[in-house]
């Protein structure tokens, strides 16, 4: 579920959002390689088993263990619930982690539910039978995010998880908060968020507030997808964070 990427240096960990996968971050890798040895990681229940336990704690604790031989202070990057994973790892971990970058992910969605969401991705018309369908479908930005996660088969392109387990995954969001766990971070965080966010609003300027050591960027015309949606721009915001970061 770690992925080798290459590069040498500071290690750089990509953690991708629900629903996605390791191969999400593609388009970044090699100006990423410029800055570190890049590593991405496949969720637990994205292609492989879920944790027993649906919580955050239990996928934290999977990526926890898949981390045992990076001994080095990473840099995480974390796209929707990565970043949570992100910060919440961060959080129990801060030895472990150099720096953080949080894309469009708040610690408050309480009082939100999946369920309609959920029903309307049981009803995608799987198999998708050509890459061509995908894109029509979701759309460019999502059609790729999408292509680069489903599972390959012989008839086309299948949901690589349980609609059960992904809805599961965003429920709990809706019934507790992690501004604690936010709170606990520790390392230079910057904090991104999509003019067209998928976040309460508000939320991510609090989070940068909150935190003495994070800097906050709103990215204009982006959608949830902000490092797909747009590149250019997210790549800046990075390459600007981590050249300002102290030595």
């Amino acid at each position: 579920m770690l992925h080798d990427e290459g590069g040498t240096g500071a290690p750089i960990l990509l953690l991708h959002g629900l629903m996605g996968s390791a191969r999400t971050w593609r388009k970044h890798v090699g100006w990423l390689r410029e800055h570190g040895h890049v590593y991405s990681f496949d969720a637990a229940g994205h292609g492989r088993p879920a944790p027993a336990e649906l919580s955050t704690e239990a996928f934290v604790d999977d990526l926890t263990a898949a981390l045992v031989t990076i001994a080095e202070p990473m840099i995480v990057i974390g796209h929707s619930m990565g970043g949570l994973h992100g910060w919440v790892f961060a959080a129990r971990h801060p030895q472990r982690v150099r720096c953080l970058v949080v894309e469009d992910m708040a610690p408050d969605f309480r009082g939100r539910t999946a369920a309609d969401w959920a029903a309307m991705v049981q009803a995608w018309p799987q198999p998708f039978a050509t890459e061509q369908a995908m894109r029509e479908y979701f759309g460019p930005v999502a059609g790729q995010y999408f292509l680069d996660s489903f599972e390959r088969r012989a008839d086309g392109w299948y949901l690589h998880g349980s609609v059960q387990t992904f809805r599961d995954i965003s429920e709990e969001w809706g019934r507790r908060d992690f501004w604690l766990q936010w709170q606990q971070v520790t390392a230079p965080t910057l904090v991104i968020e999509a003019e067209h966010t998928i976040t309460p609003d508000g939320q991510m300027r609090e989070m940068a507030r909150r935190h003495p050591g994070a800097s906050y960027v709103r990215i204009a015309n982006a959608g949830h997808l902000v490092h797909d949606d747009q590149p250019q721009r997210y790549r800046e915001a990075v390459e600007k964070f981590l050249a300002d970061l102290p030595d």
